[in-house]
């Protein structure tokens, strides 16, 4: 079972996707739960964000291993997959930040995060183990007045809408309850 976990900043996302690995990893022996991280510290305020997310994490769920992958997610869900693993991928806004806005090096165009998008579904649908993705949804509000940011938002709405289609299971946090969009509760 694949399921996608969509919200706002600080709406218990990670948390929640962290609570599943956990109780993957209690269901039973031989069973593993890797964290697939996807952020790029470009300030060292984003450097001590992750570094604090990395300390809590291992505090919360100490038998989630973790593996940085902040672009090739679909080769990185591919090769992580097993029937014994539980990936949690965090998160697919910040992977699309890195193929979209890159630090460095050119951003992909239309044809490439739509290849980025097919590969990472392809991957899913192939994904030997489940796999929870944490996403935010920033499409709520309304639309910016730069052309890069509604860019953005719209390549992110297209990746919700095909993990959705992909995942068996959709939730919605906000301010840390979860809201059941798609499967059962």
């Amino acid at each position: 079972m694949h399921e996608l976990i969509l919200g706002g900043q600080k709406s218990g996302k990670s948390r929640t996707a962290e609570a599943r690995a956990a109780a993957w990893l209690q269901a039973g022996a031989g069973r593993e739960a890797t964290l697939v991280a996807t952020a790029l510290a470009g300030d060292e305020e984003m450097d001590r964000r992750i570094q604090r997310h990395r300390e809590e994490r291992a505090a919360r769920v100490p038998g989630l291993a973790t593996v940085e992958v902040p672009q090739a997610l679909p080769e990185a869900v591919q090769r992580l997959a097993a029937p014994n693993r539980l990936l949690v991928v965090d998160c697919l806004t910040l992977w699309l930040t890195q193929l979209a806005m890159p630090l460095h090096g050119p951003a992909a165009d239309e044809a490439a995060l739509a290849a980025q998008r097919s590969a990472l579904c392809r991957a899913l649908a192939q994904a030997g183990g489940p796999v929870v993705l944490v996403s935010n949804e920033i499409g709520l509000g309304v639309a910016p007045m730069s052309r890069e940011a509604r860019r953005f938002i719209d390549a992110l709405g297209l990746l919700h809408q095909a993990v959705a289609a992909a995942c068996s299971r959709v939730t919605l946090m906000v301010a840390g309850c979860e809201l059941t969009v798609k499967g059962r509760a």
